[in-house]
């Protein structure tokens, strides 16, 4: 008989104790993971862009679209799976928790060999496409070719730190991040000042890291009794790859059509020369380091509301979604703020060019003002995608790509790069306005019946 014990060092169960403090002690490690992650990506812009060139780094950034569609394809199926996972977990089922844990390894492995012939085949097309700068092509191209064949790294540890999430330990996933980030900024280092390989350094360099991140996740799982998994429990799987499939390929199809959206604004902005390229990738690294601890708050939420979900207790998701929405506020008014007062000073330590630094003048005031909806989007999405809900988020993935497209379209010539903020806003509205209303459709009445039933 398999072993289900469950060690509270190991892992957090989120239906019994205070929630806030549950939370909070799931919250700060997946933090550190984060911004980790965002610290070494801005650090090596920051290596790309003054090691190398303006030009290099909107090589690279012009690639961001691109990675987006392709990875965040698979990190929605990862959380997907998680998802169920967590669920599992939260119901204490374990010979469920180990079906979907079986399935995930399979359709993970399948996910890895068919997104990576993809992209590696499409990639110049792509580039073509997206009408990217003859300056920047092959540069771009050298990239993306390095970062799409290593892709079957890239998704394996997002399914490892997925199924770690999902058991509530995210001190595992923290730590392979500090060691891969450390790696992968001593090797960009070498690579590019030392032995001046350019993009291809620092693309190599994040895949030797992601190697490491890989080894100590895989490490970990391994060592959880609860889930040593048995040849039976990858047999005759076909019902759990449907439900595996029905969770994690709307959201993976959320995150893939939200990246068409940045695809068109790409598009837009590649039009107008390599300067509004510079600049873009800039204020896309500054937008991702300032939502960075309102989304990891999200997924705090997410993995909460799932076991909760699992073990039907709808009270304590509410009191779960208050605290996280007054923590994202908070957020909101210091990064908010950074934002808005300091603009300047952020886009001197990507850029050197005076054109690029006032283009994200322009982009960084306006949305920090509006970060808020963004913050808030991302706490309520969290919650409707925990209780296992994932098909309003899809459709709010497609408004958020309609109203990027729609705005960048129609204002990039008449406003200029003012129209890329604009775009970014109007489609966090957008989908808040969806992901809100999903969450009161599908929490509200189970809420009521709990009550009705804890009155009788």
């Amino acid at each position: 008989m398999k072993s289900t014990s469950v060690s509270k060092k190991q892992t957090i169960d989120f239906t019994e104790g205070k929630p806030a403090s549950l939370i909070l002690q799931f919250f700060w490690p997946l933090l550190m993971t984060s911004m980790c992650q965002q610290l070494y990506n801005f650090v090596d812009s920051v290596i790309v862009g003054r090691g190398i060139s303006d030009n290099a780094l909107a090589a690279v950034g012009n690639m961001g679209s691109l990675f987006f569609l392709i990875v965040g394809f698979s990190f929605g199926l990862a959380n997907g799976f998680g998802i169920l996972i967590a669920q599992s977990f939260g119901a204490k089922d374990f010979d469920e928790l180990h079906h979907r844990l079986a399935g995930t390894i399979q359709l993970g492995a399948i996910l890895a060999v068919v997104l990576t012939i993809f992209s590696v085949l499409f990639l110049p097309n792509a580039l073509t496409y997206l009408r990217t700068d003859p300056i920047i092509f092959q540069d771009s191209l050298k990239y993306g070719y390095i970062l799409f064949g290593g892709l079957f790294v890239g998704i394996t540890y997002n399914i490892s730190a997925a199924i770690l999430r999902s058991l509530g330990d995210s001190q595992t996933p923290l730590v392979s991040i500090i060691v891969s980030s450390v790696t992968n900024l001593c090797l960009d280092s070498l690579f590019i000042f030392v032995f001046k390989m350019g993009v291809e350094g620092a693309a190599i360099a994040t895949i030797i890291a992601q190697v490491v991140s890989v080894g100590i996740c895989l490490k970990k799982l391994f060592s959880l009794e609860m889930i040593r998994l048995s040849k039976a429990d990858f047999a005759n799987n076909q019902r759990v790859w449907l439900l595996l499939i029905s969770n994690g390929l709307p959201m993976a199809l959320m995150n893939s059509i939200t990246a068409i959206g940045c695809m068109v604004v790409q598009y837009f902005v590649n039009g107008y020369g390599v300067v509004y390229t510079a600049a873009y990738a800039a204020c896309g690294k500054y937008l991702n380091l300032f939502m960075n601890p309102a989304a990891t708050m999200a997924n705090a939420i997410s993995a909460y509301t799932s076991q909760n979900y699992g073990a039907k207790k709808f009270e304590r998701i509410t009191d779960g979604i208050r605290f996280g929405l007054k923590m994202v506020t908070g957020f909101y008014v210091v990064l908010g703020g950074v934002m808005i007062l300091f603009p300047a000073n952020l886009a001197r330590v990507l850029l050197s060019g005076k054109d690029q630094i006032e283009l994200v003048c322009i982009f960084l005031p306006a949305c920090g003002i509006m970060l808020i909806f963004l913050n808030i989007l991302f706490i309520v999405r969290a919650v409707v995608q925990g209780m296992g809900k994932p098909m309003l988020p899809m459709v709010s993935g497609i408004m958020e790509m309609i109203l990027r497209t729609a705005v960048i379209s129609i204002l990039m010539s008449r406003i200029g790069f003012r129209a890329t903020a604009f775009a970014e806003i109007s489609a966090w509205i957008g989908a808040l306005v969806i992901n809100a209303y999903a969450m009161f459709k599908y929490l509200l009445p189970e809420v009521k019946i709990r009550r009705v039933l804890e009155v009788e």
